[in-house]
């Protein structure tokens, strides 16, 4: 069974009413990201990040995965899939796939501002404020922020190195060390990307262009690898 491995990005949630950073009337136009998604913003006030973390968790609590989302579960049957994710949303989960990889995190999990391995699950709920984990510290989204290292990359690029198969779905490739991982697909690889807008991709690949938003582009791709496999 060849090996499939997908990228995710923020578009892959977009059609479920995830806001996105970037999007005209996205995130970044309430907050600075320095101030909400960094660790110096952290250190300078945690009420402010705790209150937008707690309201992207409830916002999360009401999303639905898309036919995006869904619509990878049927690769599933001809594919070994492997979906490495930049969202912080557990839709993937929701949805049914079986392998997930998390770059940045999980919005449904808290963890230790000491310790990066203790780590609990709160679902949806607010982390309150003054609120401790087992060892003291205060308690944090288990988010990698800007200025953080990543530490999911290492098993992602050995994941990404024995694709016979690659696809990226809703990513704009301009988030590092994430868009990296295109680098380490073997050349000879069949690369697809679906993004409803264009993206420079950064890469020798060729790659096979689905202009859609998730959904459509997903049902799309499914017709194509069902060619391949």
């Amino acid at each position: 069974m060849k090996k499939l491995v997908i990228l995710t990005g923020a578009g892959m949630s977009a059609e479920s009413g995830i806001k996105t950073f970037r999007d005209s009337g996205g995130l970044w136009e309430q907050y600075p990201v320095e101030e909400v998604a960094s660790i110096d913003g952290w250190h300078r006030n945690p009420d402010l990040v705790q209150r937008f973390y707690n309201e992207r968790r409830r916002q999360l609590g009401s999303a639905e995965p898309n036919a995006g989302h869904t619509g990878l579960i049927s690769l599933e049957n001809d594919f070994d899939v492997h979906i490495i994710t930049q969202n912080v949303d557990n839709l993937h989960e929701r949805a049914g796939s079986t392998k997930i990889l998390h770059l940045h995190g999980m919005l449904t999990q808290a963890r230790s501002s000491k310790d990066p391995d203790l780590i609990i699950d709160i679902g949806y709920r607010d982390i309150l404020p003054g609120e401790k984990a087992s060892d003291g510290s205060p308690l944090r989204p288990n988010i990698v922020w800007f200025g953080e290292a990543v530490p999911a990359i290492e098993e992602a690029a050995e994941i990404a190195s024995y694709a016979d198969i690659f696809a990226v779905i809703g990513s704009s490739l301009n988030v590092y060390p994430a868009a990296g991982l295109i680098h380490y697909v073997p050349l000879m690889t069949p690369v697809f990307l679906i993004d409803p807008k264009p993206v420079q991709v950064p890469s020798a690949h060729e790659v096979q262009i689905i202009m859609e938003g998730a959904s459509k582009g997903v049902e799309i791709l499914v017709e194509r690898l069902r060619e391949l496999s």
